[in-house]
């Protein structure tokens, strides 16, 4: 029995469902890719697959609207995995429960992938519906958007014909996006070398911390668990001898994180002293993000003496000074349109795996020098401690187009049926629009959605309403576009 069957849109809801029942978490789309084709083809849409995984169907106009310009929807079936300590989930092989609560759709524990399964399940809807109007659809849904727009990158779009897109990848009804900030992803690696120590080692988690969306939410001045590690590190190394056996937190480079796990090891002696130092550093942390992560606490658990391998003091010291001096956060606000954030980035994850330790940003700009310039002051410090910096994901700003019919039509039947001005801004989080731009000439596109709150964390959370209210304006959108 569908948990969701009383939901309106009743099609849409059927097949977000279908969709969360699908494992598809970024780089893990071949069986949600397949789905999607299957939809195809028991619709008798002319569709393309490619080895990506991306997926693009088109559906031919509906009578009297042979003439009119395609209409491009797009989206991304990839979505972002995380989950809330102890949660039992395979998210390689396990779909999501979801449940219903104060007006909200939300899945237990987890991410929802309302980011951006909704595009996935209204693009489904329009295509299975007979009864809804519109000009040749052509509906493009790409795949680890999450990680770097990797399928938009390589995407082949040549079989379109349409020069207009609907990019159903926003997150707050009424905000219509016309731009946004380039962005790449920048792993930084640093040799280690460790040597064997005994001493009583302590457990330390740092846990409790809201996370968020590393772009649209990075001027929230959440806490960063990875930043957070470095600060704890160099806290507790300034007032004894410590060492520093295992160390890991994060598991998106987009998304804020939430959690840092790490074994240190301290002598006999220190134990006391070690133990008040990190109720200190907690009751510290605790004022200053009081705030803005109020569940914050640092565990600390005894785990006995013992022997063990811990980085070398040479190692421990980098490990410690690439956290404490690594740039994230804000770097700089836009001048030209005021409360946006230009050039940001976000360390995402940290493992400290064999004999590197690796911390992985993202960076986002949407202007392309300064873009670069945080890559190379990047560069610059891991090279300075002896590592190397790994780029990948490099994708453009979605520049401002002064003249946009889509822009004038979506706003008209935005108030006509919601009586209300449309918002229409840029956004410092990436979109696919940009580089979609490149692969289509003279694109003419807007990005919106319905309200998704807490994207990228497991307190996600689709606004049902909301998103029957932009199923209504997807509707009226598409029989008007004559």
């Amino acid at each position: 029995m569908s948990k969701l069957e009383n939901l309106k849109p009743q099609k849409v809801f059927y097949f977000f469902e279908k969709i969360c029942s699908i494992p598809h978490g970024s780089r893990n789309t071949k069986a949600i890719s397949d789905y999607l084709v299957s939809f195809a083809k028991d619709h008798n849409l002319e569709y393309y697959q490619d080895d990506s995984n991306n997926v693009v169907m088109i559906q031919e106009a509906t009578k009297g609207y042979e003439d009119a310009e395609p209409i491009i929807i797009q989206g991304h079936m990839d979505m972002v995995c995380e989950k809330e300590s102890g949660v039992e989930i395979d998210f390689e092989k396990d779909g999501l429960d979801l449940y219903v609560e104060d007006g909200f759709l939300k899945a237990r524990g987890t991410t929802l992938g309302g980011d951006d399964g909704i595009a996935v399940a209204y693009a489904l809807a329009i295509l299975d519906s007979p009864e809804i109007s519109h000009p040749r659809l052509e509906v493009v849904i790409t795949v680890d958007e999450e990680i770097g727009m990797l399928g938009a990158e390589v995407i082949d779009l040549s079989m379109l014909k349409g020069h207009k897109l609907l990019n159903i990848d926003s997150d707050v009804e009424g905000s219509f996006l016309t731009s946004c900030a380039g962005g790449m992803t920048a792993k930084a690696e640093i040799p280690v070398t460790y040597q064997k120590q005994e001493g009583c080692l302590f457990h330390l988690k740092l846990t409790g911390l809201v996370g968020g969306h590393s772009g649209s939410e990075i001027d929230k001045e959440r806490a960063n668990a990875v930043v957070l590690a470095g600060r704890v590190l160099k806290y507790i190394s300034d007032r004894m001898n410590v060492g520093l056996v295992s160390l890991a937190g994060g598991l998106k480079d987009n998304a804020i994180p939430r959690e840092v796990q790490m074994d240190v090891l301290v002598s006999e002696d220190d134990k006391k002293a070690f133990e008040d130092t990190i109720a200190t550093i907690t009751t510290i942390l605790q004022k200053e993000y009081s705030m803005t992560d109020a569940g914050l606490v640092l565990e600390c658990s005894d785990a006995g003496n013992q022997e063990v391998e811990m980085l070398s003091f040479t190692s421990m010291s980098k490990v410690i000074f690439y956290l404490r001096n690594m740039p994230n956060g804000i770097q700089h606000m836009s001048m030209a349109m005021p409360g946006l954030v230009e050039t940001s980035l976000n360390a995402g994850i940290m493992e400290l795996k064999g004999d590197v330790f690796t911390v992985t940003h993202s960076i986002r700009s949407s202007v392309s020098t300064r873009k670069e310039e945080l890559k190379e002051k990047l560069e610059y410090l891991v090279s300075f401690l002896g590592g190397e910096l790994e780029v990948s994901g490099d994708y453009p700003a979605w520049e401002y187009r002064a003249k946009s019919s889509m822009r004038d039509l979506i706003s008209e039947v935005y108030q006509d049926l919601y009586h209300k001005e449309p918002v229409f801004e840029a956004i410092h989080a990436g979109l696919e629009c940009g580089i979609l731009s490149g692969k289509i000439a003279d694109l003419d596109c807007v990005s919106f959605g319905p309200t998704n709150l807490d994207i990228h964390t497991p307190q996600e959370r689709l606004d049902i309403a909301s998103t029957e209210r932009v199923w209504n304006l997807v509707v009226e959108f598409l029989k008007r576009a004559k």
